[in-house]
């Protein structure tokens, strides 16, 4: 299982963003703030959709800055699982590893495995448009994880689901991300507390705080960290992001 410590280090003036966080080898850190506090822009620049003049992003002594996304060994994870309707689910599975040149009877085979991991390799020959939410999104983690990347990065992965998806897919995800490193972007107090052992608080376009959830919690360092750290978790976070 492959994972390495992640390092970033960006600024986006325009944005008025100017963010250095570090995400531990095996640990997934949840990256919490108020809407316009860099998270996505974050996640565009390791995964390389966007790519500012001075950006460090090092992943143990690869310097992923300086390779283009389909080389960075980053998975991503969405709200909404895109699948491709024209591909079946293991084609869908496959195609990190086949767009990278991977030949198709070894992209396949990593794909059956990660179908297998995720639970749903019963769901191999069906069609996008065959599957409920909840399998497209079990398919969309598969499809992540069958190029063995380095980091995963997981923006709302369950945001679209319902309520009996989101208890599948969140029991699914807190096992994959053992021994993982990951970055999760959530609006959920209760996903990141289950899904998360770190946490990154921004604010103002800066990293406000950084650490394991007691730290925040004994000694947030802003309002939203603090309204954060007292929510239990029981529902939506009940706070302007």
């Amino acid at each position: 299982m492959a994972g390495s410590a992640l390092h970033v280090s960006y600024r986006l003036p325009e944005r008025g963003l100017d963010i250095a966080l570090r995400v531990p080898d095996g640990s997934t850190t949840a990256l919490i703030g108020p809407n316009g506090s860099g998270k996505s822009s974050t996640f565009e620049v390791v995964s390389g959709l966007l790519r500012p003049r001075g950006a460090e992003v090092l992943a143990s002594d690869r310097r992923l800055h300086e390779l283009p996304p389909h080389r960075r060994r980053v998975g991503l994870l969405l709200q909404q699982p895109l699948l491709f309707p024209t591909m079946d689910v293991l084609e869908n599975t496959a195609f990190g590893l086949r767009a990278a040149g991977v030949r198709r009877a070894a992209a396949h085979a990593a794909a059956r495995s990660a179908l297998e991991e995720v639970g749903a390799p019963d769901l191999a020959t069906r069609r996008p448009a065959s599957l409920s939410g909840g399998q497209a999104q079990r398919v969309a983690v598969a499809r992540a994880l069958a190029p063995d990347p380095e980091l995963l990065l997981l923006d709302e992965p369950m945001a679209a689901l319902d309520e009996d998806s989101r208890e599948t897919i969140g029991t699914l995800l807190a096992r994959v991300l053992v021994d993982r490193t990951a970055v999760l972007i959530t609006h959920s107090t209760g996903e990141a507390r289950a899904l998360s052992d770190r946490v990154v608080v921004l604010g103002d376009g800066r990293v406000v705080q950084q650490g394991t959830w007691s730290a925040i919690a004994e000694a947030p360092a802003s309002a939203f960290a603090r309204r954060f750290a007292r929510d239990r978790g029981e529902g939506p976070l009940s706070v302007e992001w």
